[in-house]
């Protein structure tokens, strides 16, 4: 089987502010985030740098064929540099670009991106509903933008708020732009859910927005959704199994949100989860770890990894 990663970030530095506070990389593997001192990525990344290089040689370790790489507003604008990754490294990543939401005029920021090169691009939704910002995803400019993606067939990767406060304005986007392909993010929620997921109406509304032909969902960061659960994560994997109830496995892909979520875990053990789980049939994980995201990306002769063996066994 061939995996392919549906969420990933990249970066250089970190050197933003999100609602008025900072984030800011630091050595070791920390952050200054939101006014507090985390540890963002692994500690061997001691210079802060979350570069393609070493996520590719995760990549290679976990015989991961390619990963799509989103973007987030807590990480800065990452623009220049994921354009120079998907040159220097076609065959492996997908990027995509992000306009700023602080500047007018979002549709010729986006065709900009989009005359870059960029095959996507990244809205962190639950990010546009702060002090600083408030964002509707219906709102013109961003409709506009939308019908320019769909014309151009690029593609939208999109998280959304907690609960049900987007779901109805990204449903009208759907509506509007059929044939934009859309992968929502985090299994479609940014905060794990009071009580059993399955028993959330909300999230159950947003999952079922890929009952629409073009929108499929991103399992992004679900690890991190129940880390105090930790390794082999059942609930997560009853998550997965509820949602295909709802939509179908063919709607589902896998993500993983490295680097974050391997301060925890390996990244191999981010869908090793899956890969020994007993809910889910050999097709079931063939469509979720890859085969799904093959199709929705449009991705061409994956590449083939061998296995190696670790020293210790």
């Amino acid at each position: 089987m061939k995996i392919v990663d549906a969420h990933s970030h990249l970066w250089l530095k970190q050197n933003t502010t999100w609602n008025g506070l900072p984030i800011k990389s630091k050595r070791n593997g920390r952050s200054i985030f939101l006014g507090e001192e985390v540890q963002m990525i692994p500690p061997f990344m001691i210079d802060g740098k979350n570069t393609a290089e070493v996520f590719l040689s995760n990549m290679d370790y976990a015989q991961v064929s390619a990963a799509v790489v989103v973007q987030e507003l807590i990480d800065g604008n990452q623009n220049h540099y994921l354009q120079q990754v998907s040159e220097k490294y076609p065959d492996r990543f997908v990027t995509c670009g992000m306009v700023n939401f602080f500047q007018p005029n979002l549709p010729l920021q986006a065709q900009v991106l989009i005359d870059s090169g960029f095959k996507g691009l990244a809205i962190p939704g639950h990010r546009l509903l702060t002090d600083e910002l408030q964002i509707r995803l219906n709102d013109p400019e961003m409709m506009r933008m939308f019908h320019m993606m769909e014309n151009h067939d690029i593609f939208l990767s999109i998280t959304l708020a907690d609960g049900k406060q987007q779901t109805e304005e990204l449903r009208e986007v759907i509506k509007e732009c059929p044939g934009l392909r859309i992968a929502i993010g985090h299994l479609g929620m940014a905060n794990p859910p009071q009580g059993p997921i399955w028993e959330n109406s909300d999230w159950k509304q947003q999952m079922m927005l890929a009952n629409y032909d073009n929108v499929y969902i991103e399992s992004g960061g679900i690890t991190w959704l129940y880390n105090s659960e930790f390794y082999p994560f059942p609930s997560a994997v009853r998550a997965i199994r509820e949602a295909a109830s709802l939509v179908g496995m063919e709607k589902l892909m896998w993500g993983s949100d490295y680097p974050r979520t391997i301060t925890a875990i390996t990244y191999r053990m981010s869908y090793d989860f899956i890969l020994k789980s007993t809910e889910l049939s050999d097709h079931e994980k063939e469509l979720f770890l890859g085969e799904n995201a093959r199709r929705f990306y449009r991705l061409q002769d994956l590449i083939e990894l061998p296995y190696i063996k670790n020293m210790s066994e």
